[in-house]
């Protein structure tokens, strides 16, 4: 009886985890921006673990338990070096903006320079 009920609890955790792992990979491919990329691609770890830690349940083999901390680990590391390229690369963005003045500024800073001595300003 027990052993039924592991097996089907089994199945419907493969099966599912599985659907999870599909829907995270179309999230992957179609994410409108970088971020929900990088958010999809640690669901993705997430999912694995989830799938090894049921293959390990079920194949009685533990030794896929050690596996799936490491790629914990991995993945876990890949996300933040992922958030600190994008933190980065929109900070390189907003410095290049900055670093431009606006048009209305070099208009009225060449007006300025233009002026000849002496006259006054109306």
């Amino acid at each position: 009886m027990a052993q039924s009920i592991l097996s089907a609890a089994i199945l419907l955790a493969l099966g599912l985890l599985t659907l999870a792992l599909l829907l995270t990979v179309m999230r992957v491919v179609r994410g409108p921006t970088i971020a929900d990329r990088v958010v999809a691609l640690d669901m993705l770890v997430a999912v694995a673990i989830g799938l090894i830690a049921v293959i390990a349940v079920k194949t009685g083999f533990f030794l896929y338990i050690d596996i799936a901390i490491a790629l914990g680990l991995v993945g876990f590391l890949a996300t933040v070096a992922f958030a600190r390229f994008i933190l980065s690369h929109r900070h390189r963005a907003a410095d290049e903006g900055a670093g431009k003045p606006a048009a209305d500024t070099v208009r009225r800073s060449n007006a300025r320079r233009n002026r000849r001595p002496g006259r006054a300003r109306r």
